[in-house]
């Protein structure tokens, strides 16, 4: 996971996966800080009302009983050095009282204000984890091997407050073939769920039942204008694994896949009749062609979305450069399924140390080999 990824769950979680004496840093920094900058100003100076910053330090990160420990301790401290800067021995004593109303004040408020912060917490964290869930539900996971094909996957949502993307995936081993769709939902958020969902719905259903593939798109392209509200669209790659030796490819709107051979050497596959995305469809006559490309058992078919390929470097702001880096990465997926993920691990590392640990977008991808028929592994 991300460094960014990983922040942002633990503040999901309300911090509540770090210890005590972390998250109450913050406030005893604050106590600490106020009391050496009293101290150092001598006894002509008064700065002991500033420790009413406390508490206010303390609701961000700690719960109500434990902010009222540490506003205790910063009672005390406040108390010390009004005796050290003799505050109590003035004929009016009014500023002693007026600091410690006032902090006193300031402490039942920001109890106040964490108890809210944790219900609203955790009322985030249950709408993010029911989101999630859906959209796992909603992708879910092929398994290693379908059909004749191995599979090897990463699918990272971008690090937002939604936790939730528009990258789809799926792979059928139907009647016709071993069906690969991965599309990219426009948007975010459920919007792009709900979408999704049609997307998929439709697949699933139109994989098993037509024998080509701009069929399979052309239902799914129907469904859409159905369901889904006018200008919104979704860039697809469909693939069929039929005959050995050779895969058909079915472009619309969406990045081309990557063949890689044994010796490492890279192939972008652009497709010979792009097509408008899904969704879009009806602003043209005609339908897409699929095309026929060659494609051995010691080749890897890297498909991914547009996440991968417009990830930014971390120093210059560079895209990834998918098609030079690949190779060398993935080139020894075809011997297992073991080689084949740890290849898939391997590019999305080197993705992650491209843009210095997080991604903008989501990111999918996606290898796929077909050993030949008396293969191990």
């Amino acid at each position: 996971m991300p460094p960014s990824r990983r922040r942002n769950a633990l503040l999901a979680a309300d911090l509540q996966d770090l210890s005590l004496l972390r998250r109450a840093a913050p406030a005893l920094a604050a106590i600490g800080l106020v009391s050496l900058a009293d101290y150092i100003s001598g006894q002509d100076r008064y700065l002991a009302p500033l420790m009413v910053v406390v508490p206010s330090v303390a609701a961000l990160t700690l719960r109500p009983r434990e902010l009222l420990a540490v506003c205790f301790l910063g009672l005390l401290a406040l108390l010390g050095l009004s005796h050290l800067d003799q505050v109590v021995d003035f004929g009016d004593s009014r500023f002693l009282y007026g600091a410690m109303v006032s902090y006193v004040a300031v402490t039942a408020l920001s109890a106040g204000i964490a108890e809210l912060r944790m219900r609203r917490a955790a009322a985030f964290a249950a709408v993010s984890s029911v989101a999630e869930a859906a959209q796992r539900a909603l992708l879910r996971q092929p398994e290693p091997v379908v059909g004749p094909l191995r599979l090897a996957v990463r699918y990272v949502s971008a690090a937002d407050a939604a936790r939730i993307g528009g990258d789809l995936y799926s792979v059928l081993d139907t009647p016709y073939g071993t069906r690969v769709l991965v599309g990219d939902v426009r948007g975010k958020g459920l919007g792009a769920v709900q979408t999704a969902a049609v997307v998929l719905g439709a697949f699933r259903e139109a994989a098993y039942d037509e024998e080509q593939l701009p069929a399979v798109a052309g239902r799914i392209e129907a469904s859409m204008e159905r369901h889904v509200p006018d200008g919104e669209f979704t860039t697809a790659m469909f693939a069929a694994f039929r005959e050995p030796g050779s895969v058909d490819l079915l472009h619309l709107g969406h990045v081309p896949p990557l063949r890689v051979r044994a010796d490492g050497r890279a192939d972008v596959l652009e497709p010979e009749d792009p097509w408008l995305p899904l969704g879009l469809g009806h602003l043209v006559g005609g339908q897409p062609r699929a095309s026929a490309v060659p494609f051995g058992p010691r080749d890897v078919l890297v498909l991914c979305t547009d996440g991968v390929i417009e990830a930014k470097g971390a120093r210059g702001g560079e895209f990834y450069p998918l098609a030079e880096r690949a190779g060398p990465l993935v080139r020894d997926g075809w011997r297992s399924l073991a080689d084949l993920d740890a290849a898939v691990a391997r590019l999305y590392a080197d993705l992650l140390a491209h843009t210095g640990g997080e991604l903008g977008d989501d990111a999918l991808l996606l290898l796929v080999t077909r050993p030949a028929p008396d293969a191990a592994g």
